[in-house]
């Protein structure tokens, strides 16, 4: 029952495995947040509460998508995203923020491999179709 579940699901992959997302935050409230608003929209999802945590989930088994912050301890989330991105050209990122610079964060996320910069607080049904238009097509 849960095969044919999964396999009527529009996300389901070649292997029958859901995209994987990445949540990087040291906020525990808003990792876990992000996290259960991803779940209940039928997505897989990890967490990590730190940039070193973050990366070596990273590296372990790579996401199809990452949701990091920016301002978390070492390596902070613009030096994570370069990581990744120099690892994983392929793979989407979106930077999180509370940033005070707005413009400055947007540039510097995305300069080194950021998708898409979102300032906190953002909308969660935003971040939601923000995740499905970086997600890879639903295969046939």
């Amino acid at each position: 029952m849960c095969r044919y579940i999964e396999a009527a699901h529009p996300r389901f992959g070649i292997k029958g495995q859901m995209p994987e997302i990445l949540v990087v935050d040291d906020e525990g409230f808003i990792r876990r947040t992000i996290g259960h608003v991803l779940r209940r929209a039928g997505h897989t999802v990890r967490e990590a509460a730190s940039g070193s945590e973050g990366l070596a989930l990273f590296q372990e088994k790579r996401p199809h998508l990452v949701i990091t912050d920016i301002i978390m301890p070492e390596p902070d989330g613009n030096a994570l995203i370069a990581a990744m991105h120099a690892a994983a050209p392929d793979v989407a990122i979106i930077a999180i923020s509370g940033a005070a610079d707005k413009d400055g964060f947007i540039r510097d996320a995305t300069e080194r491999g950021a998708s898409l910069a979102l300032i906190k607080p953002f909308p969660l049904n935003d971040l939601i179709s923000h995740v499905e238009a970086l997600l890879p097509p639903r295969r046939k």
